[in-house]
């Protein structure tokens, strides 16, 4: 006869459940007072749909840097915010020479590509180094030892970029092709900016699918995600595989960091830390580990931050709702890591893992 374990309930399973039930509740009661003052226009909730929407592209991208490297060697590589960055700074030195010299003017899609290229090549060197000289030496020692290197790294290449560029921000320079607005139907319309985002975003994530599922290389991160020992006797070189997992990782992030550039438009040292952490948090919303995980959650933070707090919370009364948005955020991480640490596609995951 089959047993049944039943699950002791203790006092903090019962207060999380309360205040689980307690922010739905906000967030139901803030919703309808919201939408029954009727203050924003059909447009206005469009236009931070369609933000969000941008905005977690460039967060899904940097998460799929995360959950790649996380699935091929179980660590957390909080540097990756700072691959992130390096790829943006890098980018604004070569943006802005082309736009001094009349380059850009002349011939924008090809100083955007090139642009891409020096950003998403700077990342990508950054992150091998990384690999080989602060991650390897320590692969086999416990965990939390390549997680304070990971940390020490980030710092480490944060302070470097202060130190060679200086404190200041810097202004990435304005693209005249990818100006205004496109738009839609009535009142409605995109900015063009909005739409390249959303579009390179969802192309780069699209070839990255493909090359994972499709390609020997991306056969190979499988295997080696699966187990590692197996793989190489099987004759796939691990330590290959990993380097192009890191590299892979590095060029998305550098693509990102020029496209948060072309939307924010400002570059500066310590710009990595932010998005690096809403992009951790979009990747364990998702399911830290799967790439369609990563994907998924860093779209769904990025709508969920530019509608939530207006949504939310200015019916409550609220005086500046939006400035609350990175609390929301962290919020909702929480309360993933406590009712479904897996995240949103990572049970499969935990299960053939674990």
């Amino acid at each position: 006869m089959q047993s049944y374990r039943i699950k002791k309930i203790n006092f903090t399973d019962v207060f999380m459940w309360v205040v689980g039930a307690a922010l739905l509740l906000l967030i139901v009661v803030g919703s309808f007072l919201t939408l029954q003052e009727e203050k924003y226009t059909a447009v206005q909730w469009f236009d931070l749909a369609v933000f969000g929407l941008a905005q977690g592209s460039v967060y899904a991208l940097i998460a799929l840097g995360y959950t790649l490297v996380y699935g091929i060697l179980r660590m957390i590589n909080f540097a990756h915010s700072e691959i992130f960055m390096s790829g943006a700074f890098i980018g604004y030195f070569a943006a802005s020479s082309m736009q001094k010299s009349g380059f850009m003017q002349e011939n924008p899609l090809l100083g955007i590509l090139i642009t891409f290229f020096v950003a998403m090549t700077t990342s990508t060197v950054l992150a091998v180094l990384l690999e080989r000289i602060a991650y390897r030496p320590l692969r086999g020692a416990p965990r939390l030892v390549p997680l304070i290197t990971a940390i020490g790294a980030s710092f480490f290449l944060q302070y470097v970029f202060r130190g060679l560029f200086g404190t200041h921000n810097r202004a990435y320079p304005e693209i005249e092709i990818i100006k205004g607005t496109v738009p839609i139907s009535g009142d409605f319309q995109i900015q063009k900016i909005q739409i390249v985002v959303i579009l390179a975003a969802a192309l780069m994530m699209a070839l990255l699918v493909l090359f994972v599922q499709y390609t020997k290389t991306g056969k190979a991160m499988r295997a080696v995600s699966e187990d590692k020992a197996v793989a190489a006797l099987m004759g796939i070189d691990v330590d290959k595989i990993i380097v192009n997992t890191f590299a892979l990782g590095a060029a998305l992030a550098g693509a990102a960091g020029v496209l948060y550039c072309f939307m924010f438009r400002i570059v500066t040292f310590y710009m990595g830390f932010i998005p690096g952490i809403k992009a951790f948090t979009a990747a364990v919303l998702g399911g830290i580990g799967n790439p369609a995980g990563a994907m998924l959650g860093g779209l769904f933070l990025g709508i969920f931050e530019s509608l939530g707090p207006t949504l939310f919370l200015d019916g409550l009364g609220i005086p500046a709702p939006y400035q609350l948005k990175d609390v929301i955020a962290f919020t909702m991480l929480v309360m993933v890591l406590i009712f479904r640490p897996t995240g949103i596609l990572g049970e499969r995951l935990s299960k053939t893992k674990a």
